[in-house]
């Protein structure tokens, strides 16, 4: 099984993406758009065996392209036990960024130990339209750090938000997309053509 397809394997199998190819049962988002796809992975913090894995190409990766990195920041709250775990891997401080300052104390965005132009790295679980991720970026920015990437596991690789990185000249890594995903659920036949067709022109409109 290529790297690929054991993160596409991890995150059906510990259904922490759920795939629906008939609209009539489409899931509902927060943001109100209804989609064949649902995605938590909180759900692969439980399964000790997946979480290895992840970690693991996270940190190899991490190695053979950031040697520089001085420290790993996980988004609250999805990112935070990533976070956590690769800094573990790596020997390297955590941090981790708020969605907004607190409102109480330092009001910073940021916890954790912060040295002026750090280099760190971003961890996501999931980007869908970016919004958040860079909303990451930006308040690590403004706390003086200096943000080498964001890493995520999984996205699903929409157009509105990979160019919205390419704006903010932010490198993006994922560990699997959306159409890897559809790719081994294909040969592994848990969506026969016509589903997947579905969810690609589904995914094709943002």
């Amino acid at each position: 099984m290529s790297n690929i397809n054991k993160v596409a394997h991890a995150l059906l199998e510990s259904r922490s993406v759920f795939i629906q190819p008939d609209p009539e049962k489409y899931f509902t988002w927060t943001s109100g758009v209804k989609s064949p796809i649902y995605c938590d992975n909180r759900q692969l913090i439980s399964y000790p065996t997946y979480r290895q894995e992840i970690i693991k190409k996270f940190s190899h990766h991490i190695q053979n392209h950031y040697p520089q990195i001085e420290a790993i920041a996980g988004t609250a709250t999805a990112g935070i036990p990533w976070a956590a775990w690769i800094a573990h891997e790596l020997d390297l401080p955590m941090l981790y960024i708020r969605s907004k300052p607190k409102d109480h104390g330092t009001n910073s965005t940021i916890e954790g130990k912060v040295t002026h132009k750090q280099n760190i790295l971003i961890i996501e679980d999931l980007i869908s339209t970016g919004k958040s991720s860079i909303n990451a970026y930006q308040n690590a920015i403004d706390e003086g750090l200096s943000v080498e990437a964001v890493l995520s596991i999984f996205t699903y690789d929409f157009k509105i938000a990979n160019e919205k990185f390419k704006e903010q000249k932010i490198d993006l890594f994922c560990l699997c997309t959306l159409d890897d995903l559809l790719d081994y659920a294909g040969e592994t036949k848990l969506l026969n053509e016509s589903e997947i067709s579905t969810v690609r022109a589904w995914k094709d409109n943002f």
